[in-house]
């Protein structure tokens, strides 16, 4: 139903556009048959002075004039002759064909008779209707040159008329193409910034139940601290818009921005782990992607396991693609990959971070999630490798 009333919309469009164009292309046939007439009958005066005139010696200027009024006339007397070939343009072949050759001749046979009497008034010659084959000759073959002429012109600006007619419609599909896109690019976007701010007032709530605890213990030292962090690792996030890209490095500095907060609150429980290859480093990911990844960790094994924990973190470039895996030490206990979707376990977060990726990369991206033997949980993340370095490698 959806694309019958599309098809349809089109399909009026098409027709104003086509009604449209026809009106221009009425207008414009009008200006260039009268630029057509005036220059078949003035070449037809001109042939006519330098092949008939001089030839018989005929130089005056009453010979002269007649060729002038012939030219006129025989104007005039083809304008019935567009009535009628516009009227039968859509008969059949065969039928418009013995049609324009009976009004051909006719129109022909018409304009001799006024040739030959206007020539034997304005010349005072004598009777000229015995020499009326010849004459007629002549006009025949001068009309059947117009008819041509006409047609060839009529075709001309019918095919001209169908050829703008298509660059109109492509021009048409074209912008909307582009209209569609511009909807899905602000569509996706709008899903980008959805899916990351969602992520905030998780980490928020985090982090703000850790200042208020670090208050009840009378370490205000250290909430301040923590506070001064959070606000700096808010700027950062509001500085970087969630639908664009920066480089893994920047990434790192944010996460870093954030590990100082958790550093804060844990001080030797968290040891982290990071090794990141210097090509890696360029590599541009959405913003604030791994974030996420870590603060599961935080929660689910810093957080519970008396001991703390290490998170590690590897970033490497293979194949024009950039591979990032994060590992945590887990609690010493196995748990079950189910967890992971649940929405008390780590699901929430690692949900998001595969929309997020699902939406940049469609399926040209790997997001797995592996747990290992002590319940801790390895995530790998495979996307194309991409760095605006590479835009100006001349």
């Amino acid at each position: 139903m959806v694309c019958s009333l599309t098809d349809f919309l089109m399909a009026i469009n098409m027709n104003k556009l086509k009604s449209l164009i026809l009106n221009n292309f009425f207008t414009r046939s009008v200006q260039r048959f009268w630029w057509m007439q005036l220059g078949f009958w003035a070449f037809l005066c001109f042939v006519s002075v330098f092949t008939l005139s001089i030839w018989y010696d005929q130089n005056g200027l009453i010979y002269l004039a007649h060729t002038g009024l012939q030219a006129v006339l025989g104007m005039f007397l083809s304008l019935p002759l567009v009535v009628l070939y516009r009227h039968i343009w859509e008969w059949p072949y065969r039928r418009r064909l013995l049609v324009a050759i009976i009004a051909l001749f006719t129109v022909s046979l018409l304009w001799t008779a006024l040739r030959i009497h206007s020539f034997s008034l304005m010349t005072g010659a004598g009777s000229l209707w015995s020499d009326f084959g010849n004459w007629a000759f002549g006009s025949i073959f001068i009309f059947a040159c117009w008819t041509g002429v006409f047609h060839g012109l009529r075709y001309y600006q019918l095919l001209q008329a169908e050829h703008d007619i298509m660059l109109q419609a492509e021009a048409e599909a074209r912008e909307e193409q582009v209209k569609r896109m511009m909807a899905q690019t602000v569509a996706r976007d709008a899903k980008i910034k959805m899916l990351r701010y969602q992520l905030n007032p998780h980490f928020l709530c985090n982090t703000l139940n850790a200042i208020n605890s670090l208050i009840e213990c009378d370490e205000a030292e250290k909430a301040q601290r923590v506070t001064v962090q959070l606000s700096n690792f808010l700027r950062y996030s509001l500085d970087h818009n969630p639908d664009t890209k920066i480089s893994l490095e920047n990434e790192i500095h944010a996460l870093n921005l954030y590990l100082e907060i958790e550093k804060t609150r844990f001080e030797d429980r968290l040891k982290l782990d990071f090794n990141i290859d210097a090509l890696a480093k360029s590599a541009h990911i959405p913003s604030l992607l791994l974030q996420p990844i870590i603060e599961n960790s935080m929660k689910h094994v810093i957080a519970q396991n008396e001991d703390g924990g290490t998170i590690s973190l590897r970033a490497q470039v293979q194949d024009q693609r950039l591979i990032i895996e994060i590992s945590d030490t887990g609690t010493g206990q196995s748990i079950n990959k189910s967890k992971l979707t649940s929405k008390t376990g780590r699901g929430i977060g690692l949900k998001n971070i595969d929309e997020r990726l699902k939406v940049l990369y469609k399926s040209d991206y790997l997001f797995d999630l592996h747990l290992l033997p002590m319940g801790g949980l390895k995530t790998t993340i495979d996307i194309p490798y991409e760095c605006l370095l590479e835009k100006y490698d001349f």
